[in-house]
């Protein structure tokens, strides 16, 4: 639970330094980058964990990977390997990535369908359901179920609207047996 707050104040100092000198879409699309590659590489974990390699040699592996990266976020990279935070870099990320949504007026939304979604579908599925909830627009991560046999459900943070036809289906049951 102590990582969090951490990992929050990181955040939230390296989106500071971002507002301040105009590079918020800059560190942004950084941000993603490293994200990505931090959590889609198990090896990369393993090697930022392990007490066996040296600082040095951990800091000259990441300063190769992320050579194209500005010097802000070297710098904070650099900083969490010699503090041993490398575990929190992903929560950093995330922290980071959500105060950029929020100040643009983004929300995630997870958008189940039984087929992949068309950028049209998506871009109307955003303009619609982002008024909604208050956004100006929604990053839309498209998951496909078959389980809903039509229609899509659609969560944004806690809440879900759900117009497939398997939940009007389960409430028309729930309706039916009281």
């Amino acid at each position: 639970m102590k990582d969090i707050g951490v990992a929050k104040r990181y955040a939230l100092a390296l989106f500071q330094i971002a507002k301040e000198n105009g590079q918020i879409d800059q560190l942004d699309e950084e941000i993603r980058v490293v994200k990505t590659l931090i959590t889609s590489s198990p090896e990369w974990n393993q090697f930022l964990k392990s007490p066996s390699i040296s600082l040095e040699k951990k800091k000259e592996m990441v300063k190769t990977a992320f050579v194209s990266v500005s010097q802000h976020v070297q710098n904070l990279l650099m900083l969490l390997i010699d503090r041993h935070r490398e575990d929190i870099i992903p929560n950093i990320c995330d922290y980071f990535i959500d105060s950029v949504n929020e100040l643009k007026g983004i929300a995630d939304a997870k958008v189940y369908s039984v087929r992949p979604l068309s950028s049209d579908e998506k871009n109307a599925i955003s303009a619609t359901f982002a008024a909604k909830v208050g956004k100006v627009s929604l990053n839309i991560d498209n998951i496909v179920d078959s389980n809903l046999l039509g229609g899509i459900k659609v969560r944004i943070g806690n809440q879900i609207f759900d117009g497939s036809l398997k939940g009007k289906l389960d409430r028309l049951q729930k309706q039916l047996l009281v």
